[in-house]
């Protein structure tokens, strides 16, 4: 029978479609002819050798050999870096000048690879550089929230083939952001527990959900997912804002990271996603209530009029069964 459940830090009610649950080798995306990417492509901006086509850059990570990760700004920016977030009012209508920071993230000098496939030091290295950026942005005074995030394959809205993910920083904390919190706060006033240490704990304990566990973080695919194989990845530590992870924290995740994707990769024929790192608004830090983690949605299904006109999702996946898929899945040497 299909079950209803509540997914208590988005709020979401799910439908777990169990009468048509699919099992997870039926929600492979038939993908065409593998395309064998070069290593450099004199075309692509982001390709080492071709730095000139991006000259400004925001912040980077080298070794002895060269650049392991640029930082520059988005050519197409969705926000300007220049004026001030000035709102207007006219009646009923609110807007606000589109000031803020947009940038592209350059995962690695190679165009062929992906993230389920570097080095876990090179995965590390985009981390820290996300850090580094995070921790300078959020000193703009005109900055509430930052977001940073990753999208894999044309389904997920990437344009480019060369491996990158981008930061993009607003004046106002977007509605999502704003509903977990308070949310979070909500539950912390009923309780006096943060939400998200207890989902942590709840999930370790019942054990049917988790696809890794690792010394400082646990991957797993919610109770009430949204849809099929979305996984988050918290920090076992409490902590609000992504910057605060630490050096250790950095390492261990990248292999974390490196893993669920790389299980996504083999399990699931490489599908389309996205990734995001969800943290506390720019003008909070350290607190009781919220716990900062990375959400991970394949994109196996499409939305649908039912969504869009009730907005609770359908998912044709047991998180169950999808959990245990991954944990059990063996990735190639």
């Amino acid at each position: 029978m299909p079950e209803i459940r509540r997914n208590l830090i988005t709020r979401d009610w799910v439908i777990i479609a169990t009468d048509r649950a699919k099992r997870p080798h039926e929600l492979l995306t038939p993908k065409p002819s593998k395309i064998v990417l070069p290593q450099y492509s004199a075309n692509c901006p982001f390709c080492a050798g071709n730095e000139e086509r991006t000259p400004i850059e925001c912040g980077r990570i080298s070794d002895g050999n060269g650049w392991k990760v640029r930082s520059v700004p988005n050519k197409f920016p969705a926000l300007v870096s220049e004026g001030e977030p000035i709102m207007t009012i006219q009646g009923m209508y609110r807007s606000v000048e589109a000031v803020g920071i947009h940038e592209v993230l350059i995962e690695h000098p190679r165009h062929d690879l992906t993230t389920a496939l570097l080095p876990v030091e090179d995965v590390a290295n985009i981390i820290f550089l996300y850090r580094q950026r995070y921790q300078e942005i959020r000193k703009d005074r005109r900055i509430r929230a930052i977001i940073i995030f990753k999208n894999h394959g044309e389904k997920a809205g990437t344009s480019l083939e060369h491996p990158h993910s981008q930061i993009a920083a607003t004046p106002i904390v977007p509605t999502q952001i704003r509903v977990r919190i308070e949310e979070a706060i909500r539950f912390f006033d009923d309780t006096g527990e943060c939400l998200f240490c207890q989902t942590v704990r709840e999930e370790i304990a019942t054990d049917k959900r988790i696809i890794l566990k690792s010394e400082h973080f646990v991957a797993f695919i919610p109770y009430a997912a949204l849809s099929p194989f979305h996984i988050w990845i918290f920090p076992l530590r409490h902590s609000s804002s992504f910057d605060e992870i630490t050096d250790a924290e950095v390492a261990d995740l990248a292999v974390t990271l490196k893993t669920v994707l790389a299980k996504l990769y083999y399990g699931l024929n490489n599908p389309d996603y996205n990734y995001s790192i969800r943290s506390l608004p720019t003008d909070s830090f350290a607190k009781d209530y919220f716990h900062w983690y990375i959400a991970i949605i394949p994109r196996l299904g499409i939305t649908a009029g039912f969504e869009l006109g009730s907005g609770m999702y359908i998912n044709p996946s047991l998180p169950e069964e999808s959990a245990k898929y991954l944990s059990d899945l063996q990735i190639p040497e």
